[in-house]
């Protein structure tokens, strides 16, 4: 039951604080794109934003692995670390290259660091809701 919590967690940290600090970020001007993108993608023609919440929610069951037996300050610091870590690598040097588009976006140091905050926000979500689902 605990992994199926950790799914959850993801998808929903990334429907919540992910795109919710990409909003407040692109209603900024530091992000071009706004958030909750509900363009249909191949294969299943599922919005952008469920696509991806998808992604978070499997990622949040591999955030949950490494970082379940942590407590306190320690949960948060490595939810926040590995969270703004692994998926940003994945995304930056596999799937970027898978669709096409330059490694690391071209190094761009403002994509870049989006990255790493947006998912590290995404990773702190996921420790509070698992907290909240009183698994942490």
């Amino acid at each position: 039951m605990k992994w199926l919590l950790a799914f959850v967690a993801g998808f929903v940290s990334t429907l919540a604080f992910h795109q919710g600090l990409l909003e407040l970020l692109h209603l900024a001007g530091a992000f071009p794109h706004p958030a909750w993108n509900m363009t249909p993608v191949p294969p299943l023609g599922v919005p952008a934003v469920l696509s991806l919440a998808f992604w978070g929610g499997l990622w949040g069951i591999v955030l949950w692995a490494l970082i379940r037996n942590q407590h306190g300050g320690k949960r948060w610091l490595w939810g926040a670390v590995w969270g703004a870590l692994l998926p940003s690598i994945v995304a930056l040097f596999v799937v970027f290259p898978m669709k096409g588009m330059p490694v690391a976006g071209g190094f761009d140091p403002k994509l870049i660091l989006g990255a790493l905050l947006l998912n590290g926000v995404w990773g702190l979500g996921v420790v509070g809701l698992m907290k909240l689902y009183r698994q942490g």
